[in-house]
Formats: structure tokens, sequence, C-alpha cells
């Protein structure tokens, strides 16, 4: 909503404007009155006018006086003006001073509200122009990251007259002509456990800490967050400017060797070439696929095309031995060969993700292959989150197999000898069946609670107590029949359904072929 002001000498002119028209419609709010130059002023010193619809011959100062004073007091004010002469001299200098428009008495009621809307949407224009203004000056660093990460992403297509017509639309200034050059920085893993909130409050920690290092070069970077544990640096490079490789890649082994101890992370930092914007695209994902790459060493700063270490393929190992280790209960020495294999091959082998994709299926395959002996649902025994975890993350780096590795074959070994105290196992089925003998229990469903196979488990239920787990849960039920049959007065129909039995008939018939009788003779009986 906006304020009005009219100021005229005539009291009868200002009753007549006031109304003239429906200034709510409008969008006035409040109508303020003056009937010279000195009251309008005292109304602007206790009011926000947006709007003066003022007289221009008035006594002692005129209207193009008080416009003169509201111009230089309160410049946002938009000023319309009424005369009863059509003097192009007046209009003039109205127009000179800074009036809206101007209006010949009388009025009629149209034109003053055309000359309102007029009023209104420029102010209106105006004031969403001053919002921009300072939404641009508070969130320009966020717009600033936005266009990199749309040139990044191809939001932005990579050629430079897309380049310049965005910075033009997003009043960006660069140099078209600018080059840059990418620094991945990527986290191979934290020391610490850290909630999310915990990670964005080190990330953002380790991007100030990185742009602090690199601004060393007196060059201006942008920090951008590219995934998660994932940054990415881009250095703008003037064209007159001499780029010293060693010098770079010198002030990140300082950053990465202060991000252990103040960060509680591993991390790697990939160094692009110096390219033109629209070959940055390009560029960042040849250094994300280097990181990719990259999974037996960290803490360290790699340059793009830098030769490998080893130019030697790694070769899988023979996993037959392993195999063997496992079959006999020897889970400790396989750890121990498994991570003797990987030290051996990161020393002497050039390692990459198809080789932990490969190694990572085919020790799983070893494992499954035990299990599967001793009668255990693998997929059932690793459905766990933390299973699930660690093997999603198993290709990522030697340290992450080897932790992955350690995990299953403990997790294995535990099982295994649990499960090989059979007496320890059938204890464990007699109570689920107990504590669910009123659940319309499959032989499946139960076995998938020990991540069992159902013949397995049938097996060693009848070594342990002679039945298998259908007669055992019959038995339960039909004990617990009995007990509610002699103590309660629940009607048979009750019992039958209390037990897991919901079909009367049926249940009468397993009660009188097990028990003897049928449940009315056996209460009646007791």
């Amino acid at each position: 909503m906006y304020n009005l002001l009219i100021v005229d000498d005539e009291p009868l002119a200002v009753r007549g404007v006031k109304s003239a028209v429906n200034w709510d419609e409008l969008g006035i709010s409040d109508v303020f009155t003056a009937y010279n130059a000195e009251q309008a002023k005292n109304v602007f010193g206790s009011h926000f006018i947006d709007i003066m619809l003022c007289d221009i011959e008035m006594p002692e100062d005129s209207g193009l006086d008080l416009l003169s004073w509201v111009r230089e007091h309160y410049p946002k004010t938009e000023t319309i003006f009424l005369t009863c002469h059509a003097d192009f001299s007046f209009a003039r200098q109205a127009i000179q001073l800074g009036s809206l428009d101007y209006l010949l008495k009388p009025l009629p009621p149209e034109d003053l509200e055309n000359v309102m809307n007029k009023a209104i949407g420029k102010i209106r224009k105006e004031r969403e122009l001053a919002q921009y203004g300072r939404s641009w000056v508070q969130h320009h660093p966020l717009f600033i990251e936005r266009f990199w990460l749309d040139i990044v992403n191809l939001v932005i297509p990579a050629n430079l007259s897309a380049i310049q017509k965005a910075m033009e639309e997003r009043k960006i200034s660069y140099p078209i002509e600018m080059s840059v050059l990418p620094v991945l920085i990527h986290v191979q893993r934290w020391h610490k456990s850290l909630t999310l909130r915990d990670e964005k409050i080190l990330e953002y920690g380790l991007k100030k800490a990185a742009a602090e290092t690199l601004q060393n070069l007196q060059l201006d970077v942008q920090m951008l967050s590219l995934d998660r544990n994932e940054l990415l640096a881009v250095l703008m490079i003037p064209n007159d400017y001499s780029l010293n490789i060693n010098e770079i890649k010198n002030n990140l082994r300082t950053y990465v060797s202060s991000c252990y101890p103040y960060f509680y992370c591993d991390l790697a930092c990939y160094v692009g070439d110096r390219v033109l914007m629209e070959r940055l695209p390009e560029m960042v994902r040849q250094l994300l696929t280097m990181q990719k790459n990259n999974v037996a060493y960290y803490n360290e700063v790699f340059l793009r095309g830098e030769q490998p270490r080893i130019s030697t393929p790694a070769a899988m190992p023979d996993m037959k031995l392993w195999l063997v280790m496992l079959v006999k209960g020897a889970y400790e020495q396989v750890i121990l060969e498994v991570q003797q294999f990987m030290n051996k091959t990161v020393q002497h082998s050039e390692i990459d993700v198809s080789f932990m994709h490969q190694f990572h299926h085919d020790f799983m395959q070893i494992v499954y292959f035990v299990l599967r002996e001793k009668g255990i649902q693998a997929h059932k025994l690793f459905q766990d989150s933390r299973s699930i975890e660690l093997s999603a993350g198993a290709g990522r780096s030697v340290v992450d197999m080897l932790n992955w590795i350690h995990h299953i074959v403990m997790k294995t070994m535990d099982y295994i000898q649990d499960v090989e105290q059979s007496h320890s196992v059938a204890d464990k089925v007699r109570t689920f069946i107990t504590k669910h003998f009123d659940q319309d229990l499959s032989r499946e469903q139960i076995a998938n609670q020990f991540y069992l196979h159902p013949d397995y488990l049938d097996r060693l239920l009848k070594k342990e107590i002679g039945v298998s787990m259908k007669e055992y849960m019959l038995q339960e039920r039909l004990r617990i029949s009995q007990e509610l049959l002699s103590k309660t007065d629940m009607p048979v129909t009750e019992v039958a359904t209390y037990v897991g039995m919901n079909n009367l008939s049926y249940f009468t018939k397993v009660f009188r072929k097990y028990i003897g009788l049928n449940p009315s003779d056996f209460r009646k009986r007791g």
C-alpha cells in the first residue's frame, strides 16, 4: 500500500480531489492533506510520502519550490502537478525538476486514476529493482558460485559466446579470454564418526583453508562443492600471469598436510591444466576420472598427465588358498594374507578401480561358497546397514577394501562358530517359535531369522530336539492350548485363534489327533 499527500491552497479543491476516486482500490492506504508548502514539509517530517499531488500556484512558496525541496530531501517521492493554466513554461520547469506528470484542473476522475496508476507502477518497479539490487549485493557470492557450477555441469553450454551471454545476463564480469586452472579436492575418508551436519561444517573449513592457501599465489580463487566429499577450486589466471605449476603443487602439499590434524580426514588433490573457460567442464571430467582410479594413494597432490609411478598392471590373486583357509577356520590368517597381498600389489603394480571391482566380487564369491557349505544364507547375514555400507565403499580404495574384508570375514567367523554350536542355535529357534506361536510362520520365515537354509535348520533341530521346525511349532501350540483349556474359561474358538489356528474344525481335528480328545472333552476331563 502507498501514501498520498494532496497539497493545494484551496480547501475546496483538496476535498474535491480527495473524493474524486476510490483510493483504496488504487492501493492508497492513507491520504494526507496540506494547504501550503510549510504544512506539506511538516507532513513529510512525520510520514513517508510515496506520491505528492500538488498545485503549482500557491502563495509564498509555489508548488515548484516545494518540488525542489522534496527532490533534495525525499527523492523517492513521485510528484504530480495540478494547475488551472496550460502554461508550457510551468510544464517544462516541472519536468526539469522531476515531476512525473502535469494535470489541468478540473480533474476528470479517469485522468486522475490513470496518472496515479502510472505513479504506483513506477514506484513498484523501482522498489523491485532496489530489492533486486540488495539481493544481488547480499547474495553475490552465491550467484558467482552458481555461475561456475553451471559451467562445470554444462548448464551453460561449453562455448565462449554462451558463457559471455550468461555473464551479461547475470551481471558478472570476467575477461572472456581469461584462462582457468581447476583443482579437484577429494576427501577419501574421515577419521571421526561424523553426522552429515558435522561433515558440512568441516567441508566449509576445508574450502576456506584451500582458498587461503591458493590465494597465496596472488590469484582469484572460486571454491565450489561438486558432491559429497568433493570440492573444486577454480583459479582465475590473467593472460600475462606466468604460471608455476610446481609452486601450485607445493602450496597444495602444505594444505594437504594440515588437513589430517585440523579436519580429521585423508584427502588428495588433482591439478588440471590451464585452459579457457569453455574447456573447464572437460578438464574437470578428467580430474574426476583420475580421482576415481586412485585407489592406492592418499594425502598427496597429483598433476594431470603425470605418468603412473608403476606401469605394470596389477594381477588378480589366486583365491583358492584363501578359500581353503576359510573352510578350515583360519579367518584371521586370511585377513593377514589379504593385507600382505594388497600392500605388495600397491608397491609393485598399478591398481585402478576396475581391479578393485573384480577383487571385491571374487572375494565375495569365496565367502558365499563357505557360507553355503555351512547352510547359511549370505544375503541375509550381510543385509545389515553396516555390511551394506562397507560393501558399497569397498572399491573406493585399498584401505576401504581392507576394512570391508575384515568386517565380512569376522562376521562370517562369528556366525559360523555360533551355528556350529548347534545346541545354541536350536535354543534360539525354540525361543523364537515360543514367542511367535500365534503367527502363521513358514519354515522359510523362521529360517530367515537365523540366516540359515530351512532344510539345514530342520536337520539341526532334529539332531538336538528330535523334531523339525513345523513339528515343534505344532507342539508349542498344543501345549499352550491345553493350558488355556485347563486353566481358563476361554471359549474353544478363542483358544484356537489365540494359538494361531483360526479354523476351528482344523484345530479340533489336530487336537484330537495328538491329544486323543477333542478340546471340549479335554476341558471336561480337566
